[in-house]
């Protein structure tokens, strides 16, 4: 199917595969694009409280994706509901496209935070969960997905052990296991988040019904993780 083909459809799961396809130029980042693919579409297809004509809207929910290298799922996904025209996809890392090799937030409709270095989402969500709380807006909620690798950067366990005694019942991380990380996590990595407090989950990343389950399971009092577990990256 062409890309004219693609203008004005309705896309669904069975699509982002095709539209990923039209973004070439960073397949060393494949992986990290498809090992996201499927949190991503549960949650803006089921979960996030979010739209594209919705996109300043304060009671709005906030998604940041600091797992932003290899962005293709991404921006497919965005694509799929609306957020940006498909007809940026094969432009995707050309030098005066919007869609760069990380999302930029001035840039990408819908993106909430630029990325770059690791470690850095789960901090600004957990500061955009408490900003959130200052102004009285306690309908919104704040998504973040990290990659298993970025729990190596001590940036996040700060963010880690800060948001459970805060109780932020407002944040949601989301962390796509696909065995990357360089430590081990003695207990596996939802250990790590409930030795600090919060609620937790793993299940399999590939699995609609259970990430639906997992994402939309009450945690009164406390933030919630749900670790995904896919394909080790190198398999």
């Amino acid at each position: 199917m062409t890309i004219t083909e693609e203008s004005g459809r309705v896309h669904g799961y069975a699509d982002l595969r095709r539209l990923m396809g039209f973004m070439t130029g960073d397949e060393k980042h494949g992986p990290a694009a498809t090992s996201t693919l499927d949190v991503l579409w549960v949650l803006y297809d089921r979960v996030l409280r979010v739209r594209p004509e919705r996109r300043e809207d304060s009671e709005r929910d906030r998604f940041l994706l600091s797992k932003g290298h290899g962005p293709m799922a991404y921006y497919a996904v965005l694509a799929a509901k609306g957020f940006l025209p498909v007809e940026w996809l094969p432009r995707f890392g050309a030098y005066d496209s919007p869609l760069g090799h990380h999302p930029d937030r001035m840039l990408v409709p819908g993106a909430e935070i630029g990325s770059g270095s690791l470690g850095h989402g789960l901090p600004i969500a957990v500061g955009t969960a408490l900003g959130l709380r200052a102004q009285g807006l306690h309908g919104p909620r704040v998504w973040t997905l990290i990659g298993d690798a970025e729990l190596d950067e001590g940036s996040n366990h700060e963010a880690i052990a800060y948001a459970g005694p805060t109780g932020l019942e407002n944040l949601h991380t989301v962390v796509v296991d696909n065995s990357s990380a360089s430590h081990a996590r003695p207990g596996g990595i939802a250990a790590r988040f409930e030795a600090a407090g919060w609620s937790a989950a793993t299940v399999d990343g590939r699995d609609h019904e259970a990430l639906y389950a997992a994402f939309t399971a009450p945690h009164p009092g406390r933030p919630h993780v749900v670790v995904a577990r896919v394909e080790p990256k190198n398999s």
